[in-house]
């Protein structure tokens, strides 16, 4: 159990059956009544982000959740699998646990899953993949006063936007938590 006044930034916990991540916190002293907590937590299933108000002090059931190295298989559809870099055992998770992952993910990378109660619920990617492109406008020489960019389509076929010297070939380094381009691989 963890009581509320504990809480912190990417703690989880167990609310109804349902594993949440605080997302932000605010300890709130009234001038008359009783200090709460005002709590932005994230359903980790789910990924929906909901605002809810405990009393200082409450205590909360702490979620285990246990990171395991998989490797990203193939999709099939709207399901993707993966193996467990450990056992060998495959595993499936859908598009609606992996949410914005599926741009980042490419045959072969290894991913960690988040398993809670032995069961997928979730991945966490590393801060930064490197994706090829495959389609872009041709830069054009001498544009690069104005300092502008273009949308750039890579291997996955998640599209970002790039500086115009980007070719078709190149290797790009991108940040998973912004989806933007970071610098050339």
């Amino acid at each position: 159990m963890i009581s509320t006044n504990d809480f912190k930034t990417g703690l989880t916990v167990e609310i109804d059956g349902d594993v949440f991540q605080v997302v932000d916190f605010q300890h709130v002293k009234p001038g008359k009544g009783a200090a709460f907590v005002r709590v932005k937590i994230r359903n980790v299933r789910t990924g929906a982000v909901v605002e809810r108000t405990f009393n200082a002090g409450e205590k909360l059931p702490r979620a285990r959740i246990d990171r395991r190295e998989f490797q990203y298989l193939y999709n099939d559809g709207n399901v993707y699998n993966f193996m467990d870099m450990e056992s060998y055992d495959q595993t499936s998770l859908t598009s609606e646990q992996l949410s914005d992952a599926i741009k980042y993910l490419k045959e072969n990378m290894v991913i960690s899953v988040l398993m809670f109660q032995e069961k997928p619920i979730g991945v966490e990617l590393p801060n930064y993949v490197e994706l090829e492109v495959v389609e872009t406008s041709p830069g054009i020489k001498g544009d690069t006063a104005s300092g502008g960019s273009k949308p750039a389509t890579l291997e996955t076929g998640y599209v970002v936007h790039v500086p115009f010297f980007i070719n078709i070939g190149d290797v790009l380094q991108i940040d998973t938590r912004s989806g933007q381009y970071i610098k050339r691989a």
